[in-house]
């Protein structure tokens, strides 16, 4: 019996669509994120603390705020968003690249803030050695810094990529919910919920979810215990 059987069409899209949002989020926003949390965690400058506070605004604010601030900056006349259609032809809102953006700006203060602590837990004094040895700071970051905080970076990409899969509210201000398009995971079981006799679609969608959810903690778990044993 094909495994996808009992799935109609519509859901099918939606785990697809979830599963190519979240990973592209994930994609885009790491390097990132690597970058701001090793600033945060290794350089005092004028700023930091608003710095800090600004990236972890979406932790803190409504999603249908954040959402909204997507939709007036960066849709075809926002602020933003009326140059990229201008030169570059480019549209974020209603359509799935929108969705990443939204998914992007979630994410991004778990994956920064879960990068962090793994470089704070790094002994200075280590990449200070290496830099005593001859070893220029930029080997020093790829050589050294980054393979030691390597588990902590695991664990902010699936958390990013958990709450990318889950992100509803700013996701549906920014693009709405359009199948085949913008309907994600969330999306299509708030549809299914909304609609009559749509309790098992839903019921299926949310078992896939948390199904997608272990495989990501349990993928994360198995390279961590290697990188501990690596190092």
């Amino acid at each position: 019996m094909d495994l996808f059987s009992a799935f109609s069409q519509q859901e099918l899209t939606a785990i697809f669509l979830s599963l190519k949002i979240a990973s592209v989020a994930v994609i885009l926003a790491l390097p990132f994120s690597i970058g701001i949390a090793w600033l945060l965690a290794r350089k005092n400058f004028w700023g930091k603390n608003l710095l800090n506070g600004i990236i972890h605004l979406p932790l803190v604010l409504p999603p249908v705020v954040i959402g909204f601030l997507l939709l007036i900056s960066m849709a075809k006349k926002g602020l933003i968003g009326q140059y990229l259609w201008d030169w570059f032809g480019i549209s974020l809102s209603f359509s799935w690249k929108g969705a990443v953006l939204a998914s992007i700006v979630m994410a991004f203060p778990l994956m920064v803030r879960s990068i962090r602590l793994a470089f704070e837990a790094i002994d200075p004094k280590l990449e200070q050695a290496a830099r005593t040895l001859g070893a220029n700071p930029v080997k020093v970051f790829f050589t050294l810094t980054l393979p030691l905080s390597f588990s902590g970076i695991i664990a902010g990409a699936v958390l990013g990529f958990a709450r990318s899969l889950g992100e509803f509210g700013a996701t549906i201000t920014f693009v709405s919910n359009i199948p085949n398009e913008t309907q994600t995971i969330p999306a299509a079981l708030y549809t299914f919920i909304e609609t009559p006799d749509g309790e098992m679609a839903a019921a299926r969608l949310c078992l896939v979810a948390i199904a997608i959810s272990l495989v990501a903690l349990f993928a994360s778990e198995w390279l961590a215990q290697r990188q501990q044993k690596y190092r």
